[in-house]
């Protein structure tokens, strides 16, 4: 995904297309259906797809990095989007995680593996990386596949190359006041 409304994309034959939209909002859910159209014409779904919707900026993530993420998740029924089982988007707490600390579902820590401060993600995650057969009581049906929008609003990486003191890094810029009530850096655990 490109700045100022394109989108790049490689079809079959490998071959490249770029397609101007009309707005942001209309290349991020044009990225989306993309994701479920993948999703729908794979025979099987055994590993994580993601799509990008927006980059971000600065090193992408690795293990042992700590993020913090608003997120929406939605069950994966009859071809698309179901119900949502989850979000934080409206809360006042981000979620804060590990990558690799093995806190979070399997498809969440390879989904968001090489994402950046700022970046927005579509991940559709298969049972087997999700809950499982046993699901989560109330919320999550046996063996639902899942699908999530992350957006990675802080980061604080293990290894900084940027040749600062690694201290964490504050969301972008803006006006409204951070959802997060301290930014003195987040502890390791």
């Amino acid at each position: 995904v490109q700045p100022n409304n394109y989108s790049t994309f490689y079809d079959d034959q490998r071959q490249n297309w770029s397609i101007m939209f009309e707005s942001e909002k209309a290349a991020m859910d044009f990225s989306k259906q993309v994701c479920i159209a993948k999703c729908n014409s794979s025979p099987v779904l055994d590993s994580v797809l993601y799509q990008d919707l927006v980059l971000g900026e600065g090193q992408g993530v690795e293990g042992g990095d700590s993020l913090e993420v608003a997120y929406t998740g939605w069950l994966f029924q009859n071809n698309g989007l179901g119900q949502i089982f989850d979000t934080n988007v409206n809360k006042d707490k981000l979620l804060r995680l590990k990558l690799g600390s093995g806190k979070v579902i399997k498809g969440w820590e390879e989904g968001m593996m090489g994402m950046k401060k700022g970046g927005r993600r579509y991940l559709i995650i298969p049972p087997a990386w999700a809950y499982g057969a046993q699901g989560v009581s109330g919320r999550v049906p046996p063996d639902s596949t899942l699908v999530f929008e992350v957006e990675v609003r802080r980061v604080k990486l293990v290894k900084d190359y940027s040749g600062s003191d690694g201290q964490s890094v504050s969301s972008r810029d803006s006006a409204a006041p951070s959802p997060v009530p301290n930014s003195d850096g987040f502890s390791a655990d």
